[in-house]
């Protein structure tokens, strides 16, 4: 099995950053992606971004392209997402992901095998 971890989340202002990351553990040969969600209140979860573990990301949505960078450090199982120009549209709890395989794609909730707890991120006016 893979388990995935985030950490990173926490209060921000308007115009700040913040680098969220996700480290895997237990099976992790077996992984062919990760990926980060949001979900913000009373919304649904939404995807932001997904690197292939060969290497690759996936594209990002209009919301976040050119402020928010996915990337990996393979040797520690980990995955960064670097977020900047932060707004309070980006206040959400932000899920790391695990794929197994990308049969389903990896812009869908169901394309993953392997959900974290979430970490919250609130930016601030």
């Amino acid at each position: 099995q893979v388990q995935v971890e985030e950490s990173g989340g926490g209060l921000v202002q308007a115009g700040g950053s913040l680098r969220l990351y996700c480290t895997a553990s237990g099976r992790t040969f077996s992984l062919y992606a990760m990926g980060w969600f949001r979900q913000a209140p009373g919304k649904e979860r939404d995807f932001v971004t997904a690197i292939l573990w060969s290497g690759g990301t996936v594209d990002y949505p209009e919301s976040v392209k050119g402020r928010f960078t996915i990337s990996s450090d393979n040797a520690k199982n980990t995955v960064y997402l670097q977020m900047n120009g932060l707004s309070p549209e980006d206040t959400a709890i932000y899920y790391c992901a695990a794929a197994l395989c990308g049969s389903r794609g990896l812009r869908r909730d169901d394309g993953y095998h392997v959900w974290g707890q979430g970490t919250r991120v609130t930016v601030s006016s």
